[in-house]
């Protein structure tokens, strides 16, 4: 199948298309596909999500406005379903790749499950197929990786039995659909035609901006956007320690500072996490050659990541101040997920919180919404506790009865990660500590 052939049949939407990766990315990209007309299969490790979806269920947790319904929609109609097993991708014209691409503790990419995709796709390609990287990976990789190992695991040839491209995902838990409609998509092919020939699909789906260019410039767009968030949140993240040291208000600071044209200051927090800014800078950074040294991202990853010991150094001084000791404490935890209104707890700075309430000796608990092994009543997990962390601004948190609260803990003292509490005019009794706030 040539590449004019697979166009048409895209364009008449003949074209079978399977998404590999069933997670934050892979399921509504499945979905969006589905619901414009597609028949689409999708493919993923894990047999509960595959028989959770296959009854039109929704596995992602939290808030994510329209995909319950949507899932519902297009299993229903049959136009999606989901499996486990590569075989049934032998008659598929067009198979997406959406992957976790971690790092490794030395800050290296780690691409086994990428690696692991390729290898079991490669027997069952259709010939002429179209193979769409979407997984955010480290400038260099499909070149290094992706190609080599497809061009193995297919014993064949780039642009004569498969043809290859990479669009790096643009979705935010809680904003999955909107995102997937509305961000501007980098498109690398092999060349331009397949570029050409990838954008038919996108613009079935997405309402902004399809940029075609190469592999490696699509690549680099995202870590760099990566990377340039992750620089910016430590800026405001450093500011917010000075402020709060000065004895002023970060957040007051920055609206002002905000005010000024062309000036964007982050909102400064807790930490860090999910599964992108904490790894991407990563991988845009380990492209380098060796005999180069970059400074900037690697301090922005050390300011991002020291953010928990610092909301731990506020509790101890809190705690200290209402003249209580953190070893005879006990600290409820508000939020575990890295997002507000989200499940999703991939690097979760609340894990290296909790890490340092137990290394410090003290006894704590956590609670979200959202997560089922965390769920429970607030204001029971709450009872005779001398302080609540607030690490993850989930809308519940915001909405606290502070009065029912002062009378089931011990000691009257919330630090907030988050300012989430800013517009409380009433605290009852609580001492309240925000970061970047003097």
């Amino acid at each position: 199948m040539s590449l004019q052939e697979l166009s048409e049949k895209i364009s008449g939407k003949t074209a079978t298309i399977a998404v590999i990766g069933l997670g934050y990315v892979g399921l509504p990209l499945a979905a969006c596909l589905a619901d414009v007309g597609f028949m689409v299969l999708g493919v993923d490790r894990k047999q509960e999500r595959v028989a959770v979806i296959n009854q039109g269920k929704n596995p992602i947790g939290g808030k994510e406005p329209g995909l319950d319904e949507l899932l519902k929609k297009t299993v229903s109609a049959r136009y999606l379903r989901a499996t486990t097993d590569y075989q049934q991708l032998r008659d598929c014209d067009v198979v997406f790749i959406n992957v976790e691409t971690p790092v490794e503790e030395d800050h290296k990419p780690s691409y086994q499950a990428l690696r692991s995709v390729l290898k079991a796709l490669g027997p069952v390609l259709k010939k002429g197929a179209l193979v769409i990287v979407e997984s955010t990976i480290s400038p260099g990789t499909m070149k290094n990786i992706v190609l080599p190992d497809l061009e193995k695991s297919a014993d064949g040839k780039l642009g004569h039995d498969f043809y290859l491209g990479n669009c790096p995902e643009r979705v935010m838990p809680g904003r999955l659909l909107a995102n997937i409609h509305s961000m501007q998509r980098a498109i690398g092919g092999a060349d331009e035609q397949t570029a050409q020939t990838m954008a038919l699909i996108y613009k079935q789906f997405v309402n902004a901006d399809l940029d075609l260019t190469d592999w490696v410039t699509a690549e680099l767009v995202k870590t760099v956007e990566n990377a340039y968030r992750d620089v910016q949140i430590a800026f405001a993240n450093e500011i917010a320690i000075l402020c709060a040291d000065l004895g002023a208000d970060v957040w007051k600071v920055r609206e002002l500072v905000n005010k000024t044209p062309y000036r964007n200051v982050h909102k400064p927090g807790a930490g860090v996490g999910g599964h992108c800014i904490p790894k991407d800078p990563w991988l845009l950074a380990s492209s380098l050659s060796e005999s180069k040294e970059l400074s900037l991202i690697p301090a922005a990853r050390a300011i991002n990541d020291s953010m928990p010991e610092h909301v731990f150094t506020l509790l101890e001084k809190g705690l200290s101040t209402l003249g209580k000791m953190l070893k005879d404490s006990r600290i409820l935890i508000l939020g575990y997920a890295y997002l507000e209104n989200s499940d999703d707890d991939r690097n979760s700075p609340s894990e290296l919180f909790a890490r340092r309430l137990m290394d410090g000796g003290c006894s704590f608990s956590i609670h979200d919404p959202f997560i089922e092994r965390y769920q429970g009543d607030i204001y029971h997990m709450a009872k005779d506790c001398d302080a609540l962390v607030l690490m993850t601004a989930h809308d519940q948190y915001r909405d606290l009865d502070l009065k029912i609260m002062r009378q089931v803990m011990r000691t009257p003292l919330i630090i907030d990660g988050r300012n989430a509490f800013a517009d409380l005019t009433d605290l009852h009794g609580f001492e309240i500590i925000c970061l970047g706030k003097g």
